[in-house]
């Protein structure tokens, strides 16, 4: 995720307070959440290494304390004692009770990290005493240089507020509000409220038509919003959260509200990136002027969809073939935005090989139309009968295929997939999002515009939704009653971000580390045409050769080395496996699941064919692998054996595309079919 320049305060931030709620704290059964404790702690060590300094103010002891007394009053109680009405436990027993148990957990958690914590309990009244506040400071201050973290809690067992649950009164009523005043009192450059949602919604969070609010503004937010319940377990929820982040902002403390539940939110929070909630005193300056509504594109898209689906398979042949029309009659308006982005990507200093997919050469635009052109005369994919059943007399049962309905689908640098998918799209009736590399805005964006003007107003250009930040991603990662699969294309870190923060089905694809396995007994010259076809053609495609594996016995009847001298002759760069590298006088790889772009690989000698297939499942990343031999048996044993989504025999890894496949288009082996190949 892109860093928000409106966060770029963050580049200053040293000193960090942080407040864990006790919906954070606690599950549903009001037991310790271990594993979320267990990775804020793990996260509080990372940015105590790099230098912050953490402040931690920690809610949780009552809850945890009523439950523990609960427990033990019920093993200490009769069966008749169990029939009486049972007394609400005393809130300030529960305090005293939990406060223990809490900050021994804190203690063992943070030990097993090589960190030590410190425990500070304080009540509304410490903070009338001068002498106090100027302690506070100097101990605080102490623990900080000794990388100690102090964690806070509102002393509830000796508070004389008459319950913790009830006096709102006082310098500050809860941990929210004393968090707010540590972040003043300590001079804190950010506040983070850690909560059990993501961040403060324009209504109820479980409504599905309230939406995040990036940065709070108080002037526009203030009247807009309707709060849901309050916390299950703490005092205030969200309310209280909102009052203590707009006091702290006001007076000069940049607050953010975001989820305790994500993974490293707080670490992604001083990274600049775009989550949860911001409080800003100058966020009045930063409201955009118009906001992009995430959830109207994507209903826009689901209703064009449908128009789209009810047309007949002619009418939407038609489409695709006035888009292809379209292309091939903007082709110099579509290369003089592609070439803007190339020449920004080269002075941004962007890889080449990044820059190799970013680029639409000569010729790209007419075989993309003819591709296109292909798609559209291929059978309808949609209605066709894939299972007939008679269930009884006169009653039968029919499965169909069917589009899926709306797909958002986030791409890397290369303009020409967005032709691609937005052209099967059409083809199988469905609606689309897309969302493309930033160093291909101009390209997308010429691309997007030329595809829909060609499609007629009777299914609207809205059918295809272009976005345009990716901070608007999380929001659409929201909308599960809308959007039916996502389909990320890029780094694993990417696809597992994204899976881990939707509802929505995700078709992940990222590495694409295929593998080239010679044979002893390959035809040597088809050998070289293969591994150089694989490597050459198109080094910065998912399908290219990324490691050589090589038969043993080629080492000895020269065999390997006439491979390798080919692979220089053309400008490749080579890395050995251990065996390779030392027999081959190479710089060793620095690991086997690498996918290089570019025209390097890695070679590696195996011992046979179980070797190679047991290389593969250990290092590849099940995209695309080919054997060559002329051993028929051999290659049986490769074909069965290799668990990935294309295996060949003979045959370059660059075949591995759907235009070749008959799919009628580049993506579409991975986007729209299962089978194995």
């Amino acid at each position: 995720m892109a860093e928000d320049s409106s966060r770029a305060f963050v580049k200053d931030v040293k000193r960090i307070v942080i407040k864990v709620g006790t919906a954070v704290v606690t599950r549903n059964d009001g037991r310790l959440a271990l594993g979320r404790l267990g990775a804020l702690c793990e996260q509080i060590k990372e940015l105590n290494s790099q230098g912050y300094e953490i402040i931690l103010v920690s809610s949780g002891a009552v809850g945890l304390g009523r439950q523990r007394l609960r427990y033990r009053r019920l093993v200490n109680s009769s069966f008749a004692d169990l029939q009486k009405p049972q007394v609400e436990l005393d809130g300030k027993a529960c305090a005293a009770v939990g406060q223990n148990s809490l900050m021994a957990l804190y203690d063992t958690l943070f030990s097993e990290l090589d960190i030590s914590s410190a425990q500070l309990l304080v009540t509304d009244s410490d903070f009338r005493d001068r002498d106090f506040r100027k302690q506070l400071n100097e101990t605080v201050k102490s623990l900080l240089s000794l990388k100690v973290i102090p964690i806070f809690n509102e002393n509830d067992a000796v508070s004389t507020r008459k319950a913790p649950y009830e006096d709102s009164s006082g310098i500050f009523w809860d941990n929210d509000s004393l968090a707010a005043l540590l972040a003043l009192e300590l001079k804190a450059d950010i506040l983070v409220l850690l909560s059990d949602v993501e961040g403060l919604y324009s209504g109820p969070p479980s409504d599905p038509k309230s939406k995040l609010i990036h940065t709070y503004v108080k002037e526009k937010h203030q009247g807009e919003i309707t709060f849901g319940d309050k916390s299950r377990v703490g005092r205030g929820g969200m309310t209280a959260k909102v009052k203590a982040a707009v006091n702290a902002a006001y007076a000069g403390i940049p607050v953010v509200i975001t989820s305790g539940s994500a993974p490293e939110n707080i670490i992604r929070v001083l990274q600049g990136q775009k989550i949860g909630t911001l409080f800003h005193q100058d966020a009045h300056l930063w409201e955009p002027t118009k906001e992009v509504d995430t959830r109207e594109m994507a209903v826009a898209a689901r209703e064009s969809s449908r128009r789209l689906q009810a047309l007949s398979s002619q009418e939407r042949k038609k489409i695709l073939l006035d888009i292809a029309d379209a292309l091939e009659a903007n082709e110099k308006l579509i290369t003089v935005e592609n070439e803007a982005d190339v020449a920004a990507a080269q002075q941004a200093g962007y890889e080449k090989s990044l820059i190799s997919r970013l680029a639409l050469k000569p010729g790209k635009i007419a075989s993309l139309a003819k591709s296109i052109r292909v798609l559209a005369n291929m059978e309808d994919p949609i209605g066709r009968v894939l299972k007939k059943t008679q269930l009884a007399d006169g009653l039968i049962l029919e499965k169909t295929s069917s589009p899926l309905g709306v797909l958002l689908i986030v791409f890397e640098s290369r303009p020409d997939a967005l032709v691609q998918i937005a052209s099967l799209a059409i083809r199988s009736g469905n609606g689309l999002l897309l969302k493309g590399g930033k160093e291909a805005k101009r390209s997308n964006a010429i691309l997007h515009k030329v595809i829909t003007e060609a499609i007629p107003d009777i299914v609207g250009g809205k059918v295809i939704g272009l976005v345009t930040s990716r901070d608007e991603i999380p929001d659409l990662l929201k909308l599960d009653d809308v959007i039916d699969l996502v389909i990320p294309r890029g780094s694993n870190k990417l696809v597992s971000q994204i899976k881990s923060s939707t509802k929505i089905p995700v078709l992940g694809h990222a590495d694409g580390i295929c593998h080239v396995y010679v044979d002893k007994s390959a035809n040597m010259d088809m050998a070289k045409r293969v591994v150089l076809d694989a490597k050459i053609d198109y080094p910065a495609a998912c399908n290219a050769m990324e490691t050589l594996l090589v038969h043993k016995a080629l080492v000895t009847n020269g065999a390997l080395n006439e491979l390798i001298v080919d692979l220089r002759i053309q400008g490749v760069t080579l890395y050995g496996g251990p065996r390779a590298s030392l027999l081959m006088n190479i710089p060793q790889a620095r690991s086997f699941h690498h996918e290089y772009n570019s025209m390097e690989c890695t070679v590696e000698i195996v011992d046979n064919v179980a070797a190679a297939i047991d290389h593969i499942h250990h290092h590849g990343s099940a995209h695309t692998d080919c054997i060559i031999t002329e051993d028929q048996e051999t290659a049986e044993i490769f074909l069965h054996q290799v668990d990935s989504a294309a295996v060949f025999h003979n045959a370059s890894t660059r075949f591995c595309d759907g235009a070749r496949f008959g799919l009628g288009a580049e993506d579409s082996e991975r986007k729209w079919a299962g089978s194995r190949w």
